[in-house]
């Protein structure tokens, strides 16, 4: 199953529970952009490329952006809607790869969190998309990365991820490796009025090399100011130069 169907036929359902309460998790987002003060300065537009339910999109819209929000499942873009509430923030379906698309107005801040930069078919791709980010982002503009860290390989039990747990749901990840790739099952057990049931779901990560994404947002001639491990994501901020 790719990733789109993934998320249409099963991860969707239950993304939100996963990442947890929206207040809680839109001001921690918030409090790290104002720590790293990713104000906007220019023309005060940001794109956010994947935004699920829209934590990142109204934590920039807080700061006062304006924001475009990108990503290719409608149910969460639904949520979305419900979420922004009365801020500058339009929903659009459709696939970060057409970053280029979105040149105009010139964004001045261009966010992907949430390991949606694994998202992408390969590392060239992965390589692709962020050399379309640099291109079109303003003169001083910010690129605001986090992803996970595949590179090192995780083997026997440890290949078994508890993610959340409540009284109705458990959620377990396991992870596959290949060469160049993860493989993700998604193991949700559910508690229903006739006991427990299991649904399963599986998708492929990419496996990408945090110093190669380095390597390459210095190469469309952005200076790194932050390059640390964030809630156990690889999390990068670059400014065009």
């Amino acid at each position: 199953m790719g990733v789109k169907e993934h998320y249409e036929h099963h991860l969707g359902d239950f993304y939100s529970w996963m990442v947890g309460d929206f207040e809680t998790k839109q001001q921690e987002h918030q409090l790290f952009l104002e720590a790293n003060q990713l104000f906007p300065r220019s023309t005060k537009m940001a794109l956010d490329l994947g935004a699920g339910h829209g934590i990142q999109s109204v934590s920039l819209a807080r700061l006062g952006y304006t924001v475009i929000a990108i990503d290719f499942n409608r149910q969460l873009l639904a949520e979305l809607e419900l979420n922004k509430r009365q801020f500058a923030i339009t929903g659009i379906n459709d696939d970060i790869r057409r970053v280029r698309e979105y040149a105009d107005p010139q964004p001045e801040a261009i966010i992907c969190w949430g390991d949606t930069l694994t998202h992408l078919e390969s590392s060239e791709s992965a390589r692709q998309f962020i050399i379309n980010c640099c291109g079109i982002l303003a003169d001083n503009g910010k690129l605001i990365l986090a992803f996970r860290d595949y590179s090192t390989e995780l083997v026997g039990d440890n290949r078994f991820i508890p993610v959340k747990s409540d009284d109705t749901k458990i959620l377990t990840c396991c992870l596959d490796y290949e060469t160049d790739k993860v493989r993700v099952t998604d193991l949700l057990h559910v508690k229903t009025a006739n006991g427990w049931q299991q649904k399963v779901g599986s998708y492929y990560k990419v496996r990408l090399a945090p110093k190669d994404i380095v390597a390459t947002i210095v190469e469309c001639g952005l200076a790194v100011t932050f390059n640390e491990v964030v809630n156990r994501m690889v999390t990068i901020i670059a400014v065009k130069q």
